[in-house]
């Protein structure tokens, strides 16, 4: 298992953004010569800060003691954080200490049945509830027709596990053929599990799925160091789907305020389309395999054996 160190998570995320950002971007001025570093140094990002660069050394080797707001909003300011950074670096300095963690509301395990009847009620777009970590507790039939394969894990090592977004895409490999997209797929998965260590960096479950996943995916751990987060809340994904082929899906995530950590995800086709096309004879597909599992069941108890 790979320890969660929210010191050293601090310390990279803040050198990482650092070296992006380059004089010119920082409005600084530029007089030739070589530079031994990528980006900024840590005296300019103390200058443009305004704090001495003692103070900001100390923040980047992980020491965010009393640190303010105002000079975190300094560092969004220089850095040029985008709202998904910006929310990780408070995550960051603010969850370090025991006070801080012991105000977070516990991620709910389970799905409320209002949600599930939500999810129940939606038949004509495939919607599932996810988690902070990736899983996937609850699913409407059609997202479960979408994603067989997550939910028909080939790992013997995931029997009784809670399908996880995350193991599907860097561990089977079926996941390469589903997503056309799967190197942008994997990098934003990648991103958002970031985002969640900073926010519940004692998750024993998530720390776990983290050290299995960069035990097992060269992909994941080069993904993994590069420190990136961002917020996934609606965009646009493709999906080659093996028994109806090509489809291009709008998503749109909306956090379930009542269950602390849980999103609801929901997808839709332009009206129209042949993706809606290929969805609607997604739902009919799932509708007979449904019925056709209904009888088999319902065979096997006629006639037990």
């Amino acid at each position: 298992m790979v320890a969660v160190d929210s010191r050293k998570d601090l310390r990279e995320f803040l050198a990482t953004r650092r070296a992006r950002i380059t004089p010119q971007q920082a409005g600084l001025p530029t007089y030739g010569g070589h530079r031994r570093v990528p980006g900024l140094r840590r005296e300019e990002v103390a200058l443009l800060a305004g704090v001495s660069v003692e103070y900001y050394t100390r923040l980047e080797r992980g020491n965010a003691a009393g640190v303010s707001d105002s000079v975190l909003e300094a560092l969004v300011r220089v850095l040029q954080l985008d709202d998904a950074e910006r929310a990780h670096l408070y995550d960051l300095t603010r969850g370090t200490t025991t006070a801080a963690r012991a105000r977070r509301r516990p991620a709910r395990h389970g799905v409320r049945p209002g949600v599930q009847q939500l999810l129940g009620a939606m038949t004509d777009v495939p919607a599932f509830v996810q988690n902070g970590r990736l899983d996937v507790p609850a699913a409407n039939p059609l997202a479960r027709a979408l994603y067989a394969d997550l939910f028909d894990d080939a790992d013997p090592r995931s029997a009784g596990r809670t399908p996880n977004h995350a193991r599907y895409v860097f561990l089977d490999a079926r996941a390469t053929d589903f997503y056309p997209d799967w190197n942008r797929v994997a990098a934003d998965i990648v991103s958002q599990l970031r985002a969640e260590v900073g926010r519940s960096p004692d998750d024993r479950e998530l720390t776990e799925l983290i050290g299995e996943l960069a035990t097992r995916s060269q992909q994941f751990s080069a993904l993994w160091a590069t420190h990136n987060v961002r917020w996934h809340t609606t965009g646009t994904k493709r999906f080659h789907h093996r028994v109806v082929g090509d489809l291009s899906l709008a998503y749109e995530g909306l956090a379930l305020t009542a269950d602390p950590g849980q999103t609801l995800i929901t997808f839709s086709a332009e009206p129209g389309s042949p993706s809606q096309q290929a969805l609607a004879f997604l739902a009919s597909w799932a509708t007979s395999a449904t019925q056709r599992a209904a009888a088999r069941a319902k065979t096997k108890d006629d006639h037990p054996t």
